[in-house]
């Protein structure tokens, strides 16, 4: 079967799957956050931890509760690395790195899952066990309570109530993530992912040589990784390691996994909302941006212009024989349209063009269809901007879903909306300033460019895919980097708080003969070009100076 019909059958069986549980799963996660019982397991944790389910709070304290727990889990991530000589199931590994072990914690409680390290090497499996793969949970946990946060900011009127962050916490998880999570990871047990506690295994080689291959419980991280669009690989080569994704049929699961929640989400917003064709709008334009990439991403790689790839009748280099072209693409643009940083090739090895669209797709915010929750609140900041455009236009005050959108509004929209275009350009501006940057790259010119800013931008994103040429080790992109996930994680979290406070405390108005339908195709083309036109104005630039000028060449 060759490699463009094979990846045309996995984009339908892809496309199919999403849209039979569509409506069952957005309709139950409706279901769980607006539910009024607590489950057993739930109430025996809020009486450990002393939380009332049946109160609620403002913006301000549920925002303080999103990062003083925030705060907590990177403490107690970085100790865990640093005693991890102490603990059990170690593996003779020593105490982690202090600039590593820190980078670590920060990018994994922030959803981002860069690695600076080598897994295999470096990590145990009980930190990896107890340390990270919580943290893929709870972190994607943290996304889905702000976005249910936000909805509520639409659907509540007079009040100062958002609900309770600790329930939306434990709901996320236990009714939700945790139950996908053990169901897939034993369908991928079965289709031949590993799970095993051993360190590793001794093989023999044809020319008699003996080695060892590295063995983890990667099912149980692998399936988190992706369901909870969190990224981090259990072994260097991530999801083009064999042990993580052995064949076609477990990379489709993980790509289905990598979409299945951000993608339903537009159903529960709809639901809860109290029209479900405001949540297909939503995801119309989602998916339209994410075809845009595809097909653009999965051209460049088929119709390759160097001298190697031309010979080789496309660009193979980086990418696994047992997934293709088609395939590779596919997982590429999935995964910089989520906040996941997982990959089944090298996006550094892609040509000009196709790795320009990887770096294109997180520069739109991740919002095609973004990752858990993170996608919901982030396509909601870009309509508000858009309903904001569309009314300086007719010179009316703007309305979205009954509710004004005043100046405190927007003020929260813009903030959330500008704080990863900061972090970006400022972050790969300083780094080419630093006089060891040269050195860390792996290539120069306009690739090298491109390494940079591709860093920083999976970063601000909280993505955490990277173009592999780059070494991130030394101090200044250990701290730098760091800063740039928690910027851009708590930034527009804090605002789209304060705008959903904003938003709960109005009374809905009715709609009149100047109300804006956002039903329609209209509002979609409106919301479409918004999230085109902020790119474009911010990013293109830099991008002609890296990619754009690479394919050029």
């Amino acid at each position: 079967m060759s490699d463009l019909v094979s990846g045309l059958l996995t984009v339908a069986i892809l496309v199919a799957a999403l849209a039979l549980v569509y409506k069952p799963l957005g309709d139950y996660m409706a279901r769980v956050f607006t539910s009024e019982r607590h489950l057993k397991l739930e109430r025996g944790l809020y009486r450990v931890f002393r939380v009332d389910p049946s109160s609620e709070q403002r913006w301000p304290t549920y925002a303080l509760g999103v990062l003083g727990f925030s705060l907590v889990s990177i403490v107690f991530l970085y100790l865990l690395q640093r005693l991890q000589s102490l603990l059990p199931l170690s593996l003779g590994r020593g105490a982690v790195d202090p600039g590593v072990a820190f980078n670590t914690a920060v990018s994994f409680v922030t959803n981002t899952n860069w690695q600076s390290y080598v897994p295999e090497t470096t990590m145990g499996h009980l930190v990896q066990m107890a340390g990270l793969t919580v943290q893929n949970f709870l972190s994607a946990a943290v996304g889905l309570s702000v976005a249910m946060a936000l909805v509520r900011g639409f659907t509540r009127a007079k009040t100062d109530r958002l609900g309770n962050f600790w329930v939306d916490l434990t709901r996320g998880t236990v009714r939700i993530l945790l139950p996908m999570a053990v169901l897939f990871a034993i369908v991928l047990v079965a289709l031949g992912v590993t799970q095993s506690l051993r360190s590793g295994v001794t093989v023999t080689g044809l020319d008699g040589t003996p080695s060892t291959i590295s063995l983890a419980p990667t099912a149980s991280q692998e399936v988190v990784k992706e369901l909870g669009t969190n990224g981090g690989g259990i072994f260097n080569a991530n999801s083009a390691h064999p042990f993580e994704n052995p064949n076609a049929w477990t990379n489709l699961i993980e790509i289905f996994l990598l979409l299945v929640i951000p993608v339903s989400l537009t159903r529960t917003f709809g639901r809860l909302v109290g029209n479900p064709r405001q949540g297909y709008v939503l995801l119309s334009v989602m998916g339209l941006l994410w075809t845009f990439v595809l097909a653009v991403t999965w051209w460049a790689e088929a119709h390759p212009n160097g001298p190697a790839a031309l010979l080789a009748g496309a660009n193979l280099e980086g990418k696994e024989q047992r997934f293709g072209i088609g395939a590779s693409s596919l997982f590429a643009t999935s995964t910089t349209g989520t906040s996941t940083g997982a990959v089944n090739s090298m996006h550094d090895s892609y040509s000009g063009l196709g790795g320009g669209m990887t770096l294109l797709h997180m520069l739109f915010s991740e919002v095609s269809p973004g990752g858990v929750g993170t996608g919901l609140y982030g396509i909601l900041v870009m309509a508000i901007i858009a309903m904001f455009l569309a009314g300086l236009m007719v010179g009316r005050t703007p309305e979205y879903l009954g509710k004004k959108l005043g100046r405190r509004e927007v003020t929260a929209a813009a903030i959330a909306m500008l704080a990863m275009p900061t972090v970006v350009l400022l972050g790969t501006g300083a780094a080419l300033l630093m006089p060891g940057t040269a050195g860390a790259l792996g290539n120069s010119g306009a690739h090298g460019l491109s390494e940079v800013l591709y860093a920083y931008t999976s970063t601000g994103n909280n993505n955490g895919s990277a173009f592999a040429g780059i070494t991130v080790t030394n101090d200044w992109f250990q701290s730098s980097l760091s800063v740039a996930m928690l910027i851009g994680r708590y930034v527009p979290i804090i605002a789209v708080l304060c705008l959903a406070g904003s938003l709960a405390t109005q009374r809905k108005v009715p709609e009149t003969a100047g109300t804006l339908p956002t039903t329609g195709p209209l509002f979609g083309s409106v919301l479409a070009g918004t999230i085109l036109l902020v790119a474009a104005l911010t990013f293109v630039p830099a991008l002609a100076l890296g990619p754009i000028a690479e394919a050029m060449a």
